[in-house]
């Protein structure tokens, strides 16, 4: 059986006796039972001059190029030709099983690295050979469409969209921005952190929220730098009540030098009600957002999408990771390039603030 919207040898002989008689497109669309684009397409790249026909009024159809290619002859024998010809040249992919490209590829799709960045490095690595650059949308074809590589079955890992989801959601109810009454915010509220952090001009300002595991009886802390999209992950394999989870963010603080630990944005969640803690060990103020305000911490909440490609919403337990496990995570997503980044890595970006 044909593919939908895939003419067969049977529909182009059909084609051309509907088209001799003088059918529309869309006549001869309704006739085939595919859509009138799929006509026009296979018209448009597989007519024919040298087999013009008469129309119903005698008139001879031009057997120049017309700037509607319905006008145009056509005859099954010579478009099946033209057709299986273009097939075979597409055949030839770059991304043909058994290429080092292929294996190159794959293995940064198994990774998490999206086309994009795949493309990217792949230019920057392979400057002067072509054949082991490829574009992005070839990779998505290669992933997506059967018939073009086959990417899909050699990633277990790989998903349509990172979120997992398949479709878009709808958005959440609006809310009011007010600020509730909770002692330990004070006058530290977003609104107060210093201008550097907000156009992300200096480094050393961070953000940070609290990943919840299935069933809400688990959880890691995140943090990313906002300049260079840096991201430290901690394990909270006991507790995340505020004494814990301060501990461990005065923990992954102290692996950057002073002069990287400026500030840290939050929510007006209870785990940091003793934050004057961390400040105090640290150096680094805390900044709390309005509630049901995520765009404020937008740095922060994407990373946290990402983090959802190792760690599935509502099915994931982080009591089954150590430190060690989350630090490889972050390994990865600090060695990812960024476009925002201009293809660097938050490694190397962060790697060339720390290194005079």
């Amino acid at each position: 059986m044909a593919k939908p919207g895939v003419l067969t040898f049977g529909h182009r002989q059909v084609l051309e006796h509907l088209w001799a008689s003088g059918r529309t497109i869309s006549q001869i669309a309704g006739l085939l039972g595919v859509p009138a684009c799929t006509v026009s397409r296979e018209v448009a790249r597989n007519n024919s001059a040298r087999h013009g026909t008469k129309n119903p009024l005698g008139r001879s159809l031009p057997s120049g190029r017309a700037r509607r290619p319905y006008r145009w002859g056509y005859q099954a024998q010579w478009a099946q030709r033209r057709a299986d010809a273009a097939r075979k040249r597409r055949a030839s992919s770059k991304l043909a099983a058994g290429t080092r490209l292929r294996q190159v590829v794959a293995g940064k799709l198994a990774r998490r690295w999206s086309p994009k960045q795949i493309t990217a490095w792949l230019r920057a690595t392979f400057t002067d050979r072509p054949e082991l650059q490829v574009s992005h949308e070839t990779i998505y074809q290669a992933i997506y469409v059967q018939s073009r590589g086959g990417l899909r079955a050699e990633l277990t890992r790989q998903v349509a969209l990172r979120s997992g989801r398949t479709q878009r959601r709808p958005q959440p109810r609006a809310t009011t921005a007010t600020r509730s009454r909770r002692p330990w915010i004070g006058d530290l509220h977003i609104s107060n952190r210093p201008a550097e952090a907000t156009d992300r001009a200096v480094p050393g300002h961070w953000e940070g929220d609290l990943v919840i595991g299935k069933a809400g009886t688990s959880a890691i802390v995140t943090l990313v730098e906002r300049a260079t999209r840096y991201v430290m992950l901690g394990a909270l394999p006991h507790s995340r009540d505020s004494a814990a989870v301060i501990s461990v963010l005065t923990t992954l603080a102290t692996r950057m030098p002073t002069h990287l630990r400026r500030s840290l944005t939050w929510d007006q969640g209870t785990e940091m009600a003793t934050h004057p803690t961390f400040t105090i060990a640290t150096g680094c103020p805390v900044y709390f957002c309005d509630p049901h305000s995520p765009w404020q911490r937008g740095t922060n909440e994407n990373t946290n999408g990402l983090l959802r490609q190792y760690f599935p919403k509502s099915t994931y337990d982080f009591r089954t990771i150590d430190q060690t496990g989350l630090d490889e995570v972050a390994h990865e997503l600090n060695t990812r390039p960024r476009e925002t980044l201009d293809w660097n890595t938050p490694a190397q970006r962060l790697a060339q603030l720390i290194v005079p």
